[in-house]
């Protein structure tokens, strides 16, 4: 009756190797670390970086306990901090030896200490919100609007030219906030404008008008386009932070989208705020110059010769001298989009790049006069610039063309974020900072990690005193259900904040109120005259449905909290779904496990040992402790 068969035993083994696992590395601590990142979009930090890095610390004589090498960073452990400090000197005299113009950002950082063996399980620590480890938060407003009023002003730019494409004479192109007014003199005109508009513009949409003798063609941008844009300039704007961001070394940064038009900045472990507000209101700015291929080129090129007058000399990502004129062709401001993809006739990978009506103009003009010849495209940071990439012109380009040749899909991808998230989408500014000290952000963790401990331990104490055996199976089953929430939430890598440590309190009272459940529905069937074994079977069965009600319900309440909250109630609602669910687990599934291992293989079970089971008046065993039999 009661008794597991061997593969609900075998499941309940895996679920706690596997929640041990994962949970223990949240117990070994942080170890002090150098993070080596990438101070310029064009710089990567890969196997070549760490070839570097690894020559200069043997030179100097350090050996790192561990390395980590992810898609943006290069961690470097070591055991202490003096090796630490060392290190860091070690590895920005090695990667940076112009302080001016840094290529990468070479911080200190905690790391997990977790052994190699978890880490090569992929089992991590949570990662410690700001609250806890202290840093920076800061509340940054986008100007959706002003984005908006920039495409609205490119697509009357864009109006204009194409109007003139087409001969339609007697027009003139004005821009009313996102309106772009078009006056004719004839219907004629109006009619023409007004299809070329349908054609080629299906963002816009357009209505005529008669003013006295003339005609105007209004053309708004679509209420569907608007959003897509907007949302477009949000998600560039995200990307263009994270890109800035790494230069500070933050571990864990959290960019996230809050509401429409705000996003929220949280930089654990970062106390610099001026240097944070510098780092997120940076400029990029992209150019397109023509490279110099005159033989003084060609020489200053290799090093053999001074550099032209009229020239610049930049280097590349690989580090090669590229000499290019001065002259600016086009800059990021006529680059409406960019994105990668692959060439048809040869499936190669490849970068379409769409530019405004004025950049399309100069870019037909320029390949005409210039067919074969390498066109350079630049990013300036910091007012230093680097040739993103210098292809060949092979043909007449205008507003949308494309680069292709000997890159591969990872570099086709970075290049077109680069080209496209070079500059903010639209504009922000800093409504709102926060600045949390370490020493705040400590004490919180003690303070927090009392309380989920104390109340665990006054709960066991009460169960164990409450329900003797039983209450121990209900402590240990709670302490399972501990483990797994902490397990769950390193797996999937979430950040623990103050509200998180919230939910895990209640987690445990919400936990062990379904063995309670089961332990007086157990007591109710042996009051009731049930034998031992049959009052087990059908305190469980009998329980299992108030338990499920009343945690389905918690859930959905939970699952409310993140569908419509935000910030610290989507972070306690995710610890208290995931708590609930593992509640399940541990109360019902786990802890009848355990009682079936004690009690199941016990045919002739007199009694069992779940405290003082009071009887009715009219029964004999009034006041006892035990089952009836005794």
């Amino acid at each position: 009756m009661n008794r597991y068969p061997v593969w609900k035993y075998a499941i309940i083994v895996i679920v706690l190797l596997v929640g041990l696992i994962y949970a223990l590395p949240n117990f070994f601590g942080e170890a002090p670390a150098v993070q080596v990142s990438a101070a310029k979009s064009t710089a990567k930090v890969d196997g070549a970086t760490q070839a570097r890095i690894d020559e200069a610390l043997k030179a100097a004589n350090l050996v790192p306990d561990m390395q980590t090498l992810d898609a943006t960073s290069l961690r470097v452990r070591f055991l202490t901090p003096d090796d630490q400090l060392k290190a860091r000197d070690v590895i920005q005299h090695a990667l940076v030896p112009d302080a001016n113009d840094p290529s990468y950002t070479v911080a200190l950082n905690l790391v997990p200490r977790s052994p190699a063996w978890l880490a090569a399980l992929h089992a991590y620590p949570m990662y410690l919100g700001l609250d806890l480890r202290g840093g920076v938060d800061f509340m940054l407003q986008v100007d959706l609007k002003g984005a908006l009023d920039k495409r609205a002003e490119t697509f009357a730019s864009d109006v204009r030219s194409a109007l003139r494409d087409k001969n339609i004479r007697g027009s003139a192109v004005t821009r009313n906030g996102q309106a772009i007014e078009v006056t004719f003199r004839d219907a004629a005109s109006l009619e023409a404008a007004r299809g070329l508009v349908q054609d080629q513009f299906p963002d816009l949409t357009g209505t005529a008008t008669q003013d006295g003798d003339n005609f105007k063609l209004t053309a708004v941008i679509k209420p569907e386009a608007a959003r897509r844009l907007q949302d477009a300039a949000l998600k560039q704007n995200i990307t263009t932070l994270h890109n800035r961001i790494n230069e500070l070394g933050v571990a864990e940064p959290v960019i996230q989208q809050q509401g429409i038009d705000r996003i929220v900045v949280q930089l654990p472990g970062v106390q610099d705020t001026a240097k944070a507000k510098d780092i997120l209101g940076r400029t990029a700015t992209l150019e397109m110059r023509l490279v110099d291929e005159s033989a003084e080129g060609r020489a200053a090129e290799t090093g053999s010769g001074p550099v032209p007058f009229g020239s610049e000399k930049f280097l590349d990502r690989t580090g090669r001298a590229v000499i290019v004129k001065k002259q600016v062709l086009v800059t990021g401001e006529n680059l409406t989009d960019a994105q990668p993809g692959f060439d048809q006739q040869s499936n190669q990978p490849k970068v379409d790049l769409t530019m405004d009506a004025k950049g399309g103009r100069i870019m037909r003009d320029v390949s005409r006069e210039n067919f074969k010849k390498r066109m350079a495209m630049l990013i300036f940071e910091k007012g230093k610039g680097e040739v993103l990439t210098a292809p060949s012109i092979n043909g007449e380009l205008g507003n949308r063309f494309q680069i292709s040749g000997s890159m591969n899909v990872v570099e086709a991808n970075d290049l077109a974020l680069l080209l496209r998230a070079g500059s903010l989408a639209a504009p922000m500014e800093i409504i709102q900072e926060r600045t949390i000290g370490p020493s705040l952000g400590a004490d919180n963790i003690k303070k927090g990690f009392d309380s989920v401990m104390y109340g665990f331990i006054a709960i066991m104490v009460f169960m164990c005193i409450y329900y003797a055996l039983f209450g121990a199976f209900s402590s240990i089953a709670l302490a399972v259900n501990l483990m797994l929430l902490v397990a769950i939430l390193s797996m999937l890598q979430a950040t623990l904040t103050l509200p998180g440590i919230a939910a895990m309190a209640l987690a445990i009272g919400v936990a062990i109120d379904s063995n309670v459940l089961i332990n007086e529905r157990v007591r109710e069937e042996l009051r009731n005259g049930a034998s031992p074994q049959a009052a087990i079977h059908a305190g469980y069965d009998r329980a299992w449905g108030t338990i499920l009600d009343s945690n389905v319900t918690t859930l959905i309440a939970g699952i409310a909290l993140l569908a419509f909250g935000s910030g610290p109630i989507r972070g306690f609602a995710v610890v208290h779904c995931i708590g609930i669910v593992t509640s399940m687990f541990s109360a019902v599934f786990f802890s009848r496990g355990l009682v079936n291992f004690w009690y199941g293989g016990k045919k002739k079970l007199k009694t069992v040992s779940i405290g003082t089971v009071w009887r009715p008046k009219t029964d004999a065993d009034v006041g006892t402790a035990v089952a009836p039999g005794k």
